[in-house]
C-alpha cells in the first residue's frame, strides 16, 4: 500500500466488505479506519433479523401484539422504505422477506401455490403502522427484513463518517454498494469495475467516480436452480414468484441508498420493463439484459 494508505477488510451483514482510505497522518487513518469498521458491524448487530437482540428481531417478534418504539435512525430507514414502496408500486415491499422461507438457496423443487399464497397474507407494507418514533406490524406472522436498504444506508453512514474525522480520500465498499469519500490522493476519481455476469472476475465495463455512489447487482449473483432452470433471488412480493429478471444493473447516484434502492425496483421491473423504468428515473446506469445486449451509459464510463 502507498504511503498514508489504510485498507480494512471484513465480512459484515453477510457480505465481504472494503473500506480503504487515504490520510497524511498514518495515526488518524489507523483510527478512522477501525471506526469504519466497527460502525458495519453496529449496522449489522442492530438491524440483523438473525439475531434475537436486533431491533428487527424485536419487531418481528411484536407482529400483531404491540408497536415497537424506534430511534431516529431506524425511524429514517423505515421512512425511505416507505417511499420505495410507493415509488416502486409495491414492487420494494420490506415486508416480504418471509418469501426466503419457501425461495432459498436450499430449494430443491418448485414451492406449492398455496405455500407461495400463505406468504402472501403476511406481506403489505401498506399494512404496517408506521409513527415518528414507533412501528407496528398488525398481523401475526409478519416480518421486515432490511437486507435490501440497510447495507446502502450503512455505506453512506460510514463515508459520511469517514469525512467528518477528516479523511478526504477513499471509499466504503460494501458488498457492491459503494460510496465515495473523496477522490484519490492525487484527485483523480476511482475507477469502479462493473462485473460481467458470464465472467464475474472481469470487468465489462469501468466508472470513475469521484464522488457519489454506484451500486450493482443482479440476478446472476444470487440464484437457485430447479429442474435446469434458475431462479433469480428477487421475488415479487405480489405473486410470490421470482422475477425473469435483468442480468446486471449497475446505477450511480448522489447516495450508495438511492443507487442500491434503483438497482433493485429495475431488477423486481423485470426484463421488459426495468430498463425503461431507469430511463424515467433520469439517473445514469448500465444494465445486462439476458441476450447479453446493453442498455444505458454511467458518466464517464469506459469499455474495457
Amino acid at each position: 500500500m502507498q504511503a498514508g494508505e489504510s485498507q480494512a477488510l471484513f465480512t459484515a451483514m453477510g457480505c465481504p466488505c472494503e473500506v480503504r482510505l487515504f490520510a497524511t497522518d498514518n495515526d488518524l487513518s489507523q483510527q478512522v479506519l477501525r471506526q469504519c469498521h466497527g460502525e458495519a458491524l453496529r449496522f449489522q448487530n442492530k438491524y440483523s433479523r438473525y439475531r434475537d437482540d436486533s431491533i428487527v428481531s424485536k419487531i418481528n417478534h411484536s407482529a400483531g401484539q404491540s408497536p415497537v418504539t424506534i430511534d431516529p435512525e431506524t425511524s429514517a430507514i423505515m421512512q425511505y422504505s416507505s417511499v420505495c414502496y410507493v415509488q416502486s408500486n409495491g414492487l420494494f415491499d420490506i415486508t416480504s422477506g418471509v418469501l426466503r422461507q419457501i425461495w432459498n438457496m436450499d430449494t430443491q423443487t418448485l414451492p406449492r401455490q398455496s405455500e407461495i399464497d400463505n406468504c402472501l397474507e403476511t406481506i403489505g407494507w401498506d399494512k404496517v403502522e408506521l409513527e415518528t418514533d414507533s412501528i407496528f406490524l398488525p398481523d401475526p406472522g409478519m416480518e421486515l427484513d432490511l437486507g435490501g436498504v440497510v447495507k446502502e444506508y450503512a455505506s453512506d453512514a460510514i463515508a459520511e463518517k469517514a469525512r467528518q474525522a477528516g479523511i478526504e480520500s477513499g471509499y466504503v465498499n460494501l458488498g457492491g454498494d459503494i460510496a465515495i469519500i473523496g477522490p484519490q490522493p492525487d484527485k483523480r476519481p476511482w475507477p469502479v469495475g462493473i462485473s460481467d455476469p458470464d465472467h464475474t472476475d472481469k470487468p465489462v465495463a469501468t466508472i470513475q467516480l469521484s464522488k457519489g455512489a454506484v451500486s450493482t447487482s443482479g440476478g446472476y449473483e444470487r440464484y437457485t436452480s430447479i429442474d435446469g432452470k434458475r431462479y433469480s433471488h428477487m421475488i415479487n412480493p405480489k405473486t410470490g414468484w421470482p422475477v425473469d429478471s435483468l442480468l446486471s444493473v449497475s446505477v450511480a447516484a448522489p447516495k450508495a441508498v438511492v443507487a442500491g434502492s434503483l438497482t433493485s425496483i429495475a431488477l423486481l421491473q423485470g426484463s421488459d420493463t426495468g430498463v425503461e423504468f431507469l430511463k424515467n428515473c433520469g439517473v445514469a446506469f448500465f444494465a445486462i439484459d439476458q441476450s447479453g445486449e446493453y442498455h444505458g451509459h454511467l458518466e464517464k464510463i469506459t469499455n474495457d
